[in-house]
């Protein structure tokens, strides 16, 4: 097995062990970016960052100073400010920015040691789940069907791109609808969103701020729980930041679900749904009871409303957070002609600097907003995702310790197949993952099979709220029964 291809896990052992050093992994890491440029998942690279961070840590390792990140090679979306290293959201409204100051989640895995390879692609403002509105272009799946090039999925693409194709050992991810699980599903690699407020959102670029949550990309469910543990911290920056300590998530992986119950939603259900896709989920579910837990039919009955509730939700709180974006004080500003004024300087640049989907998402969330519409809409939404936490918190009321869904209604699709005409069709992808942010919940992709044209699929566990290491646990369970080996064909 090549460097680049190992687990946290694994690596973190090799390099206590001094079997390895972190300079000859960085080393690896950064020889497969540079040969990956048509997976299109680095948008900046930081060679120079990362040899430094590699020799730091392996400073550190010979010292016996080394926490679990020490040394790992990781890749950082586009979407988390780094300090000196552009940080655009994937967007042109942001080109040039140079942050003066780290991202907190950055911070963390810095001072834990891990080592920053560059920056990766994102759908523009975390706006999409195909990875297609990025300002650098589409992201590029690992998995290929023929000659088609396939999704990564978004708005994480290019981080899930980045680990499944194995240039990175591990990847920093946001959701905000699903955008860590379903690109998760999509490449067959491991997605965590934890509870909201786990993470610090300090320096990580807002989309939609009550539902935005960074989490961890990785190959296996263990590293997700390493990585958790380096990510997560109480800011007194951000306001939503929980005052909770941070387990020791590894250490909750026992393997041990005896006794548990897990609920299968029957609204999940739908019409229409592939019947692979329902053959995985029951196939899940037996793997799980064959594990020793129980499995339970419950029922949440507002969850058709969430998809509908989160478009507008998210839109609405859109347009606030990018109304900061005018051109004025940083990033792209548009030229003006004799007799334009602010306005038109806040027009140009925003016509300029957003990219359709932004700029479609901004006005639907301005007019949700406006006067006249912010009872019917807005108003009405908030109510809607109050009925759908309240589901939730019944179940596990009642004795419910996991839910079982699926990740995503199909595979990875190919780029360019979806009508750009219909956004509906586009946003249909995140069915089986919004209602987790609209109720403030964990949520894992684990991957379990591949559909019949031997692409990756994925099941979701839904969690108690706080609770990740058992949430994790019960995903290690379904990793291990699964037991989920393939890797793309490398074509790149």
């Amino acid at each position: 097995m090549t460097l680049n291809a190992l687990t946290i896990a694994e690596a973190r052992d090799r390099l206590r062990a001094r079997d390895i050093s972190a300079a000859e992994l960085a080393d690896a890491c950064l020889t497969a970016v540079e040969g990956a440029g048509a997976l299109n998942a680095f948008v900046h690279q930081t060679p120079d960052i990362a040899r430094a961070q590699a020799a730091a840590a392996d400073t550190r390792l010979a010292a016996g100073d080394a926490p679990a990140m020490c040394g790992i090679p990781v890749g950082i979306k586009d979407l988390f400010c780094t300090r000196g290293v552009p940080s655009q959201a994937a967007s042109w409204i942001l080109q040039g920015f140079l942050p003066e100051y780290e991202s907190t989640v950055t911070q963390n895995l810095f001072d834990a040691g891990a080592v920053m390879l560059g920056k990766l692609n994102m759908d523009e403002f975390a706006m999409g789940s195909s990875n297609e509105t990025s300002a650098y272009g589409d992201a590029v799946n690992p998995w290929k069907v023929d000659d088609r090039q396939l999704t990564p999925g978004g708005s994480s693409g290019g981080s899930a791109a980045a680990v499944a194709g194995d240039l990175c050992l591990a990847a920093t991810g946001t959701d905000t609808g699903g955008s860590i699980r379903q690109p998760a599903a999509f490449t067959g690699i491991v997605g965590l969103k934890p509870t909201y407020g786990r993470v610090s959102r300090w320096g990580t670029i807002a989309f939609a701020s009550s539902l935005d949550q960074a989490g961890p990309m990785t190959r296996t469910v263990r590293d997700a729980a390493i990585m958790l543990g380096a990510m997560a911290s109480v800011d007194p920056r951000d306001s939503t930041s929980a005052d909770r300590p941070v387990p020791d998530y590894e250490s909750a992986l026992t393997g041990d679900i005896r006794g548990k119950r897990i609920g299968i939603p029957r609204e999940y259900r739908m019409d229409g749904m592939p019947a692979e896709i329902d053959a995985l989920w029951q196939h899940g579910a037996d793997m799980l009871r064959d594990a020793g837990a129980e499995i339970v039919d419950i029922s949440l009955p507002h969850t058709k409303y969430a998809l509908p509730a989160y478009y507008v939700i998210a839109p609405a709180e859109a347009s606030s957070n990018l109304a900061r974006y005018d051109g004025v004080r940083y990033g792209h500003r548009a030229s003006l002609s004799a007799g334009d004024g602010i306005t038109e300087l806040y027009e140009k640049t925003r016509a300029e600097g957003f990219g359709p989907e932004v700029q479609r998402r901004v006005m639907i969330g301005t007019y949700v907003l406006s006067a006249g519409f912010y009872d019917a809409y807005y108003n009405r939404a908030r109510k809607v995702r109050a009925l759908i936490k309240r589901d939730f918190d019944r179940a596990f009321a009642d004795g419910i310790d996991t839910i079982l869904t699926p990740a995503t209604p199909s595979a990875a699709f190919a780029l360019g197949s979806m009508d750009a005409a219909d956004p509906v069709e586009m946003y249909l992808n995140d069915v089986f993952t919004v209602t987790v942010n609209l109720a403030g919940l964990p949520g894992l992709s684990v991957p379990v099979g591949l559909d019949a044209q031997g692409l990756p699929l994925g099941l979701q566990l839904i969690g108690r709220p706080w609770d990740e290491g058992d949430l994790l646990n019960h995903g290690l369970v379904l990793e291990k029964a699964a037991g989920f080996v393939a890797k793309p064909a490398r074509w790149w």
